[in-house]
């Protein structure tokens, strides 16, 4: 028989994590069979929680405000590049007030814990993380965006943001702690999570190379880049290479040793890394509008795997790159030092020096007026919008269809006003508007021929890449789509949204048909009437790329 050893696949160093302590009583210390006991109350894990929540929702890392910073400083950096850098910047000024959060979409809260057996909770952890996920929801400027299903068909939306996420592990050792990771992934990067299932034929430079360099441009730039990337070859089951892939875009998996061994045990691959960073700037597509920082930095990790499986996975953490780690010990309740003066990591430059020459719009002007207007600028031309959009998403647009599909004419509002896909959060005392960044596009796509040949939908508003056949309804009906920047919710709520009123809907809250007024309101020409698409001219793979081995 082999010799018996036991293999952690995610063997961790150190934590350097710089915490802060929260003053919330970490419990009781008991000794009993010879061991020291931690009594935590269920109170301060729900508060801890809340603060957790409070604190991401609000406030980033400095290594992610550092590296916003450093595009704008980079003379290899696009205008655009550096424009969305700055603008994610003063976004997160905007969100350390802790009034307005950083992203109108506030996401699912996941919580993952691990504690030794030496913590005792009275084991009613998960309802005790919970407690603090519907506080914090419910008392921040938070979205709440969790659908219930009561029927196969039929959805509510649950009020609270509840189910949260919650996934609790024992952790090895004597000393009493217990660990939390707390994160709000928001539908657009959590829809840019992927799995493939591919053999050992990928395990070459050339294979992984070609592999890599397709699948990365389709992730386009719906969930708000530049990305912290994740990619993970292997593990012993597909559900697990995801959530190593999700861990490992949080950098919760940074000290992951750097090489592996006939254990078995997961490591990164910090050289590979750095080709795969290199190879995401040779696309084109950068900070969302053309440049080179389609990504911060890539963590690439290799699992053991199955001789007849070989697990791919894709994960992203977008531009609210909110996750925070938290510990409670003897000691005391600790959280996460996140960047509390993000102000300190602006420019000096003004924006109009950060990009191409900007065009004002006018949109209290006819539909024709504008789409004339439009239709003299290229695609990537950056503009600034002034005057009323009408905002509908999702469910807006099904009902809307289904208006027209029974014969009635397209609402005004669509004919003679841009649209804007978006939802916002909770509104504060003495503000116009909640958070109110763009929502994902392709969720619009299969509607836009039906409303562009009825008439409305003709300037269309939103964040990431769109479909062909959106494309060629443009060219077809003469309309345009612009890209808005995935990710300042804050800033534009504070800066740029001056009014917001309920025009159809009221009963599906976020989801409702609005009308806004925006002043300078950026944006950029992705597609235009002549079916010209920007992310067409950056989707083209490299030719004969490969990695060293």
């Amino acid at each position: 028989m082999p010799e018996f050893h036991h293999t952690d696949v995610l063997p961790l160093g150190a934590d350097e994590t710089e915490y802060r302590e929260l003053g919330l009583p970490a419990g009781k210390v008991v000794e009993a069979a010879g061991r020291r006991f931690l009594e935590i109350p269920p109170d301060t894990i729900t508060a801890l929680v809340r603060e957790s929540i409070t604190d991401i929702q609000h406030l980033l890392r400095p290594a992610h405000l550092a590296s916003l910073r450093a595009i704008v400083e980079d003379p290899e950096a696009s205008p655009n590049d550096r424009f969305v850098a700055t603008d994610l910047l003063r976004n997160a000024c905007v969100a350390a007030g802790g009034v307005l959060p950083m992203c109108q979409d506030t996401g699912t809260a996941i919580v993952v814990g691990k504690r030794t057996e030496t913590v005792l909770t009275g084991g009613e952890d998960e309802q005790a993380i919970s407690r603090g996920v519907h506080q914090a929801y419910a008392e921040l400027n938070l979205r709440y965006s969790q659908m219930a299903p009561l029927s196969f068909w039929e959805e509510r939306n649950t009020g609270t943001n509840l189910p949260a996420q919650v996934e609790l592990y024992s952790a090895p050792g004597q000393a009493p702690r217990y660990e939390f990771l707390v994160l709000a992934k928001g539908g657009g990067s959590a829809n840019k999570t992927f799995l493939y299932q591919e053999t050992k034929a990928l395990l070459n430079p050339k294979r992984l190379a070609a592999f890599l360099d397709e699948k990365l441009r389709s992730l386009g730039t719906a969930a708000c880049p530049p990305y912290h990337l994740a990619v993970v070859v292997g593990g012993m089951s597909a559900e697990y290479t995801l959530k190593v892939a999700k861990l490992a875009s949080a950098h919760y998996l940074d000290t992951l040793p750097a090489s592996g061994s006939e254990l078995g045990h997961g490591f990164r691959d910090r050289g590979l890394e750095q080709q795969v960073l290199e190879l995401t700037r040779k696309f084109g597509i950068g900070a969302q509008f053309g440049g080179k920082y389609f990504c911060h930095d890539v963590r690439v990790i290799r699992l053991p795997r199955h001789g007849a499986s070989l697990p791919v996975g894709i994960a992203v953490s977008c531009s609210a790159d909110r996750q925070a780690k938290a510990k409670i010990t003897p000691e005391g309740v600790f959280l996460e030092q996140l960047e509390r003066d993000p102000a300190r990591f602006l420019p000096d430059t003004q924006a109009d020096d950060l990009s191409d020459e900007v065009v004002q719009v006018d949109l209290h002007r006819p539909m024709a007026q504008i789409r004339e207007q439009l239709s003299t600028l290229p695609v990537k031309t950056r503009v600034s919008l002034t005057g009323p959009l009408v905002v509908a998403r999702d469910i807006a647009h099904a009902k809307i269809a289904e208006r027209l599909e029974a014969g009635e004419p397209m609402p005004a509002y669509l004919r003679d006003h841009p649209v804007y896909y978006a939802g916002p959060a909770k509104t504060p005392d003495g503000y116009p508007s909640g958070s109110f960044g763009p929502t994902t596009a392709g969720r619009m796509d299969s509607y836009v021929a039906q409303f562009q040949a009825a008439g409305g939908s003709l300037v269309m508003l939103a964040k990431g890449n769109r479909s062909k056949q959106v494309t060629e309804s443009c060219a077809r009906h003469g309309g345009f789509y612009l890209g808005s920047i995935g990710g300042p919710a804050a800033r534009l709520a504070q800066d740029c949204i001056r009014r917001v009123d309920v025009l159809e809907y009221p009963e599906l809250g976020m989801e409702a048909v609005w009308k806004i007024e925006v002043e300078d309101f950026p944006a950029f020409v992705v597609v235009d009437d002549k079916g010209n698409d920007f992310f067409a001219e950056v989707s083209r793979p490299l030719l004969n790329v490969q990695f060293s081995s």
